[in-house]
This record gives structure tokens, sequence and C-alpha cells, in this order.
């Protein structure tokens, strides 16, 4: 299946997702709010993948949302009523949310390389992954402060949860720009890296790694990493329980210890795809 704003790849158990709108900084049009959420969760449900990457063409990693977004009215609402244009107004924002939102959702870790910009609705998706890498020429920008709106689409309820709460403020109050090196010291990426080239290749490096553990063991952690940052200790550590008491494994177990004793690499079952209604 073709994609007007990304390729996707599949290969040794990685789903590479790269945006191909480099003439465009990769910005966000309408089609890309649709397809984005379609391929994260065909492969999250039919298991096609243990891992998702999301990098990008270009020089930067997106503009964000594109200015034919808002002029294409769809984010208008059709009434004429005040009122009931602004509900219909809040389900077309929340259907927006949905599209970063399967990201974080997804079953699978979702680490995102990040060369160059990552403004605007950047920051709302790369703060709905795992993990997030950049060049030394990354720099990351709340930029709906400086074109007179308040960020929607995921900023605030996830930045808030991987910075400092000052520095989320910060960001959010001035539009400025975070240079990769400051966006590494408050905990915003992992790691930073010379060139483009290099945090693509780390980053693979890092998604192998993921790709070659135990599926229902990493599904499991990442289940229980979201969990845990929206709950009590006490409530996640019963969730936690009850989670190994229903999926502890111990095929996955005894296989990562016969591999190493026999100098090969363990085979696990990939997840089962999800079946969604009857």
């Amino acid at each position: 299946m073709g994609h007007s704003c990304f390729n996707l790849t599949i290969e040794d158990g990685i789903a590479h997702i790269r945006f191909s709108r480099p003439d465009k900084f990769n910005s966000f049009i309408p089609e890309f709010w649709r397809e984005l959420p379609e391929a994260v969760n065909n492969v999250s449900d039919n298991a096609e993948a243990r891992v998702i990457v999301l990098s990008a063409e270009g020089k930067h990693f997106t503009a964000g949302m594109d200015i034919s977004v808002f002029m294409s009215g769809a984010l208008d609402a059709p009434p004429a009523n005040r009122e009931v244009a602004a509900e219909a107004f809040r389900y077309n924002v929340k259907s927006l949310q949905d599209t970063f939102s399967a990201l974080e959702n997804a079953r699978q870790p979702v680490l995102a390389a990040v060369q160059g910009g990552a403004v605007g609705a950047g920051v709302d998706l790369i703060s709905a992954c795992d993990c997030r890498y950049a060049s030394k020429d990354a720099f990351f920008c709340v930029q709906e402060t400086a074109i007179g709106m308040t960020a929607d689409v995921g900023t605030f309820p996830r930045l808030t949860k991987i910075i400092p709460e000052g520095w989320a403020r910060q960001m959010s109050y001035t539009a400025e720009r975070l240079p990769a090196t400051k966006a590494k010291e408050i905990g915003l990426v992992n790691e930073v890296y010379e060139t483009p080239e290099e945090l693509l290749e780390n980053v693979m490096k890092i998604a192998k790694r993921i790709a070659g553990h135990a599926p229902l063991a990493i599904a499991g952690c990442k289940k229980l990493i979201n969990y845990s940052r929206d709950h009590t200790t006490e409530d996640t550590l019963d969730y936690i329980a009850l989670w190994n008491a229903a999926m502890f494994r111990t095929e996955d177990i005894k296989e990562s210890y016969i591999s190493k004793s026999e100098n090969r690499e363990p085979q696990y079952d990939d997840l089962a795809p999800v079946k969604k209604g009857i």
C-alpha cells in the first residue's frame, strides 16, 4: 500500500516509517493524519514487526502541521451556531490526537530518529514515542504558541512526564528552539549523534537489539511502563503481578538460556495478530 507522506518498509523485525516529503520539510498534510495511524495500527494489530522506527528524509524531521490542514477546512465545523461548532471542532481535534496516540498504544516500542527540526506537531509526535534520539543539528520547538494557538494534539500531557515541568513550560511559553544538546541534558532525547547518518545507523542498531528479545516480554515492558506513568506505585505493582500471572512464559526463558549455551540467536514466537470486532 502506498502512502502520501512516508515510506514503510519491514525487515528483520523492524518496521521503518520514513517521512518522504523533504521539499516540504515533511509537514503533516491532511492525508498524514489518516495514513500514519492506519500504518502503525496495522503493524501493531497484525504483529508485522517487533519494533517501529520513525525517521525522515531531508534537512528536517518535520515542520509540523502543514498550512493546508488549516486552509482546506479540515478543522472547520459547518454549523454557524458557535457552541455547536465548538462541540464538533472538539471531535475533529480528538481525531488528530488519535494519530499520535496510535504510537503510544502500539504493542511494539516506537523509536524516533530526529534530524533538523521537530517543530510544532513534531513535538507532539515524538512525545508519543517510547525513545527519542537526535543528530547534533536537531532542535525542538513548541511552535504553536508563536502562531497564536495552544498546542492540542499531545504535547502537554506527555511532554511534562518526559522532561522537567519547568522546561516544558518554558518551551511552551516562549516557542524557543531547544537544541539537541540541551534536549539530551533534560532527558527529551536519549542520545545525540554527530550526523543524521550516524543517528539512523545507531537507532537501527538499538531497534535490532530490541527485535532480538522476546516480543511478549517487550510488549509487557511497554504496557507496564505506560501504566506506571499514569497510576500509583501500588496500583502498578498489582497490575504487574496480574500481568505476569497471565503471561509469564517459561518457554521464552528456557530459550534464552538454551540459545546462549548453544552460542546462537534465540528464537521467540511473535505476538499473535489482534482480531478486532466480530
